[in-house]
């Protein structure tokens, strides 16, 4: 694939195209949690004619330009479905009490014609791991519940100058997942448990849970998750919406809760790629894209060949199950039938790379666990954090376990030579898997399964996600990205696209054009339960 930057893709998009009721309060729980769902689901998705289920920023833009729609509008709406519909799926841990003051201020600049760009007056949710100064920022645990950080993430400080509106903070897996040796994706002590909107007793996939579910449930724009492995792109592919895992570096890890700087990044998620492209240009700081609302895809975006001469590498792990085999048949069949060239391929060493991949991760986190701790009031370091935790019953009430957090404790340090020799074959290994496999077959992609479909959820049984696809591209620090493939009965599957480094805006084009392509969204019907072979 050949290389484009962020802000060659950002500057091409530039080309083409109030509600009364109160304000939910911190927490989004105040509304009644019947079953029964909205009263009217199509309906209470309209704002002044546009479907927020499916607008997409550039549109949002243009009527902001015309003044047909304004950011104060288009934030009460989100605070008000979170109100009416969260109580569903328990995404949403807190809004922020700012939200309607900062887009009243974008909507000064609109009419004022200084727009900072794309994202101004675009509500926001943030991963409840990534710093905020004006709200808590928890990773889901009890023991950093006080007093909220002293400063913002780095990203968040992209986002705020480029005039988002921050709706609030969304739940996630307490600590990124990475406590107990069988967690529960979707639960913390701060948050609880986070549904699938699509059947509420499916698991959303972790650890960007809350992000996820909130954009699949329309509860805003667009949404910051963070990932070391897999908890961007397979909660984007399990709650059905788009997520990227960005190139190791593009987006700053600065204020982000960590598990392993040799991996960690977060990245946007969204209902439709143009979105998650629009908003990594911001978190990079790549933003090129004239502030004057007029936004359109364009390339194989658009057009009706975008597909043609287009080579991907179809990964299918069968053991994903037969459901999701059979769709990625039919997933092979529509793309070759737009044009591409579509070819089975089976990365190399992944053996391997499961092999190492989790030891090194123990001794990174200790390392930078420790370090974030001592920037917050509570445990300074991880011994302490794994005190806190035996002597708060609250943090046992899903699982008992901090198995990885106690392994960590006890992990070689960085520093030591088997830790450094591990690393490094992980880092050549994954690069390879991708390199060599793309290079082997004149690939613009890897394609394959990003999730399964959702299991139950169960605190007794812990999570059934051993899902390999995400791997490669997270341990190599290379991008991926989940776009909807389709469903197996209810439940949605992804699927993930990967590439070489710092391929990620033409990671993204091609991922549009599949985007428009396969044409798999569908709004979630907020169904109790449903009865097939993928429970377990």
């Amino acid at each position: 694939m050949k290389k484009r930057s962020i802000a060659a893709l950002t500057a091409a998009l530039t080309v083409a195209p109030l509600l009364v009721a109160g304000v939910p309060g911190q927490r989004a729980v105040a509304a009644d949690s019947g079953a029964d769902g909205p009263s009217s689901p199509t309906e209470s998705t309209l704002l002044r004619g546009v479907d927020l289920e499916t607008v997409t920023i550039p549109e949002l833009q243009a009527r902001m330009k015309r003044g047909s729609l304004t950011s104060s509008e288009l934030t009460l709406s989100y605070l008000r479905r979170i109100k009416a519909v969260d109580p569903k799926i328990n995404a949403v841990l807190r809004t922020s009490p700012t939200a309607l003051r900062q887009a009243a201020a974008s909507d000064v600049r609109h009419r004022l014609g200084k727009v900072r760009g794309p994202l101004d007056g675009i509500p926001v949710l943030l991963k409840d791991n990534v710093n905020t100064r004006d709200m808590p920022t928890t990773a889901g645990s009890l023991a950093l519940a006080g007093s909220p950080p002293a400063t913002d993430a780095d990203l968040v400080g992209r986002l705020r100058a480029a005039g988002a509106v921050i709706l609030g903070k969304t739940n996630l897996s307490e600590w990124a997942n990475f406590r107990a040796a069988k967690p529960t994706s979707g639960w913390s002590a701060v948050g609880g448990q986070t549904n699938n909107p699509y059947v509420l007793d499916r698991n959303p996939c972790g650890s960007s849970s809350g992000s996820a579910a909130a954009l699949a449930a329309s509860l805003a724009q667009v949404a910051i998750g963070t990932e070391t492995d897999g908890s961007i792109v397979c909660p984007a592919g399990m709650n059905g919406v788009v997520g990227h895992k960005p190139s190791l570096g593009l987006v700053s890890r600065s204020g982000v809760v960590p598990i392993s700087a040799e991996q960690d990044t977060a990245g946007p998620m969204a209902r439709n790629v143009i979105d998650t492209a629009i908003t990594l240009s911001v978190l990079s700081g790549h933003d090129a894209a004239a502030a004057d609302g007029a936004f359109g895809l364009t390339d194989a975006a658009t057009r009706p060949d975008g597909l043609r001469g287009k080579r991907i590498g179809l990964w299918r792990l069968p053991s994903l199950g037969a459901e999701v085999d059979a769709l990625m048949t039919r997933t092979a069949a529509r793309l070759r039938a737009a044009g591409a060239q579509v070819v089975e391929v089976t990365p190399p060493y992944q053996d391997r790379l499961a092999e190492l991949e989790f030891p090194a991760l123990l001794s990174e986190f200790r390392r930078d666990i420790g370090t974030y701790l001592a920037t917050r009031n509570g445990p300074h370091d991880l011994a302490e954090l794994i005190e806190f935790n035996r002597t708060h019953p609250a943090e046992r009430t899903c699982f008992a376990g901090q198995e990885l957090f106690e392994q960590a404790l006890v992990a070689p340090p960085t520093t030591d030579p088997r830790h450094r020799a591990m690393r490094a074959e992980l880092k050549d290994l994954s690069r390879r898997s991708i390199d060599e496999t793309m290079a082997a077959h004149d690939l613009d992609a890897i394609a394959s399964p990003a999730n399964p479909p959702a299991w139950t959820t169960d605190c007794a049984r812990g999570d059934n996600d051993v899902i390999p696809s995400s791997t490669p591209a997270a341990v190599a620090g290379y991008p991926s990205l989940s776009v909807p493939a389709g469903f197996v009965g209810e439940l949605p599957v992804g699927l993930l696209l990967m590439a070489g480094d710092h391929q990620d805006a033409g990671l993204l084009s091609l991922g549009a054009a599949v985007e428009q392509r396969l044409d798999a969204w569908r709004a979630p019907r907020y169904l109790p339960s449903v009865t097939s072979d993928t429970t377990r």
